[in-house]
């Protein structure tokens, strides 16, 4: 091979890999992605409230009602794969702590913020991932939801694990990273 063409082939790798994020869907462009993190709410500040319907769309569900809970506020979208691993995990950390005691909460649940358009396919994925708690919200608008804007989520999944006080503790844990920081917290 070519020079040229082995530079040919390691820009277009390199294109691919940084457009397409490893796997995640990007939400945001470049140039609004470093807005919107300089926004995004920092370890140890209060997590900025969110009020949003349910899926029933009959019920809203604000995220400061789940004060003196330690919560998991989850973004993700029904058609992506990643998400759909991870709910998994999440089911399976929210089986084993809902009930427990921490440091300043008692119970631990998830607020899932979906980034769906379709409501049909919102509900089809939280049937099939088996998300039992209560507090599944989506505004319908995609990619295009405000709340995500506000949280600086630029790929799905993203999500902040917030304390009873209503302040983040940790930002965009996965399986075991979630569990060891939930035991921390533990009475």
């Amino acid at each position: 091979m070519t020079n040229m063409f082995k530079i040919g082939i390691f820009s277009l790798s390199l294109v691919l890999v940084l457009g397409f994020g490893f796997g995640n869907s990007n939400i945001q462009n470049e140039e609004t992605s470093i807005e919107i993190l300089a926004k995004t709410p920092k370890i140890g500040e209060l997590a900025p409230e969110i009020n949003l319907p349910s899926i029933n769309r009959s019920v809203t569900y604000k995220l400061s009602d789940l004060r003196g809970k330690l919560v998991l506020v989850n973004f993700w979208a029904s058609m992506n794969a990643p998400c759909s691993h991870e709910n998994k995990n999440q089911v399976r950390t929210y089986n084993k702590y809902k009930n427990k005691s921490f440091k300043n909460a008692q119970g631990f649940t998830i607020y899932s913020v979906s980034l769906d358009s379709n409501l049909e396919s919102w509900k089809k994925a939280i049937k099939k991932d088996g998300l039992s708690w209560p507090y599944q919200v989506s505004d319908l608008k995609g990619y295009e939801s405000e709340v995500a804007v506000t949280y600086g989520v630029t790929t799905i999944p993203s999500n902040y694990l917030i304390d009873g006080d209503g302040k983040v503790l940790a930002i965009n844990l996965r399986s075991a990273q979630l569990v060891k920081t939930i035991e921390k917290y533990l009475k």
